[in-house]
């Protein structure tokens, strides 16, 4: 298999060979691993028991699909990911916004993935063969991990696809089977000595609905681009790529988080995971949870390290999208070992996630109240402008800057993180709700009022369906 040699820039018709079914496979398969398990456990590791535990994430995760899921429509429409199309709204270099945000969300997870699976990979081979567990082990296994990562996202999407195709037939299975292996040490009551997180149930029930639930699907808020790009919208309507990224949003967060809340609350683990997940499994089942602690990090990871560059690529237009993918895969492995050597697990996931979200979120709404004004008519050639270092073109707007959506998305992100709580950070924003934390509703309803407010009556920067648009002078954003 070639290859990819795609990067940013526009996919043509000829190629955009996918459709709805590879959507389901890849958003199925890929999130079917012990970085997306990991937060099933969240809730468990909250003082929450099985039935709060599981609505909180039922509740979150069908919250941000809800949410998420519309933006694999731009994409559709500019054949290009979704922080380069971001430009028509931010302007050619205003889309940096996505890229940053999309390469931090995807480094984050990226690492948090081969973190884990690094760690059960490593208990696993500690329980079958007595392999030692020091410092140099880990070392070792999470270089193999993310060496095996980089070549899969090197050779770029098809490749990813297929192994999606797979680990979707195979990690189902063996979650399965996890079921049987975990049911004799199962109960419903949370861990002992795991009090609320935040004091009292309901501020520490929202906090695992945004956390563990709402967090998986804004995780994608840059990433589905990247396969809905390789979707023609000649032979594929949009109401069909909606449904199937729900579909496989739904299915690709819930069951391996559900999964991960019941080994949480059979291993008992409260402080931890990955070692009381390896102490308590079933002698049988040990090899299974190999198999899915590498292959599954493998698939997940690769998806991420992918996407992490075609962000990199498109900051640094001079870089090859496998130049951007090894340079940002030294970097997700510099955070594993910080991860394993220097932070709390939950703590670390629990700040990270939130503070991403309240980033990331009005980024979003901008792209998406955007998408709704121009009727989903992009000029595919003016938003390559920044790509080719050149200037003008429709998305040119000041200085390829939309300045009123880039001042939106920085009030917005500046409310969201003032409205932040986390172990490691909590912002001024909680003390006057009681402690919640509302950072992700406030983030999304600040920057897209404001954005709608200073853009009212603007007209949008679309083409009429098929033109192209030749470079203009510089304009004044509207």
């Amino acid at each position: 298999m070639p290859i990819e040699q795609r990067g940013v820039d526009t996919i043509p018709e000829a190629e955009r060979t996918s459709g709805p079914r590879d959507l389901v496979s890849i958003l199925l398969g890929s999130n079917l691993c012990l970085g997306v398990i990991v937060f099933g456990w969240l809730p468990v590791s909250f003082g929450l028991g099985l039935w709060p535990a599981v609505t909180s994430v039922l509740a979150g995760t069908v919250v941000g699909v809800a949410f998420t899921a519309p933006l694999a429509l731009v994409s559709l429409r500019t054949a290009t990911n979704l922080s380069t199309s971001s430009g028509a709204f931010f302007g050619v270099r205003g889309r940096l916004v996505g890229s940053v945000v999309g390469l931090l969300l995807s480094l984050g997870y990226t690492a948090l993935t081969l973190w884990i699976g690094g760690d059960v990979v490593l208990g696993t081979l500690a329980r079958l063969f007595g392999v030692p567990t020091g410092p140099a082990a880990h070392t070792l296994v999470y270089v193999l991990l993310a060496g095996c990562t980089v070549a899969a996202a090197v050779f770029g999407y098809r490749l990813l696809l297929r192994i999606s195709r797979y680990l979707a037939v195979g990690m189902t299975l063996i979650l399965a089977l996890g079921v049987l292996a975990y049911a004799g040490d199962f109960t419903a009551a949370p861990v002992a000595d795991t009090p609320y997180l935040l004091g009292s149930f309901w501020p520490t029930w929202l906090l695992s609905a945004v956390a563990a639930g709402l967090s998986g699907p804004v995780a994608f808020i840059t990433l589905l681009g990247d396969y809905t790009r390789y979707v023609s919208p000649e032979r594929h309507s949009p109401r069909r790529v909606l449904r199937a990224t729900c579909l496989g949003l739904c299915l690709g967060l819930l069951l391996p988080q559900l999964f991960g809340t019941f080994t949480a609350l059979a291993a008992r683990a409260g402080l931890d995971y990955a070692g009381p997940l390896v102490a308590t499994a079933a002698p049988w089942y040990l090899l299974p949870l190999l198999v899915a602690a590498g292959a599954g990090s493998v698939g997940n990871a690769g998806l991420m390290l992918y996407s992490m560059g075609l962000d990199l690529d498109a900051i640094v237009p001079r870089a090859s999208r496998a130049t951007a993918t090894l340079v940002v895969a030294a970097v997700a492995t510099a955070f594993v070992f910080a991860g394993h050597f220097a932070w709390d697990a939950q703590a670390a996931m629990t700040s990270f996630v939130l503070l991403l979200t309240a980033i990331g979120t009005p980024w979003a709404v901008i792209t998406l109240i955007g998408h709704v004004r121009c009727g989903g008519r992009y000029d595919p050639e003016a938003l390559q402008v920044y790509n080719r270092r050149a200037k003008g073109g429709i998305y040119w707007f000041r200085a390829g800057w939309h300045p009123r959506a880039t001042a939106s998305w920085a009030l917005g992100a500046a409310v969201g993180l003032a409205g932040v709580s986390t172990p490691l950070y909590e912002g001024p924003l909680p003390a006057l709700t009681g402690g919640v934390d509302l950072s992700f509703v406030l983030s999304g309803l600040v920057g897209g009022a404001v954005y709608a407010a200073l853009t009212a009556g603007a007209r949008a920067a679309a083409p009429a369906p098929g033109a192209l648009v030749a470079p203009a002078p510089e304009t004044a954003a509207p």
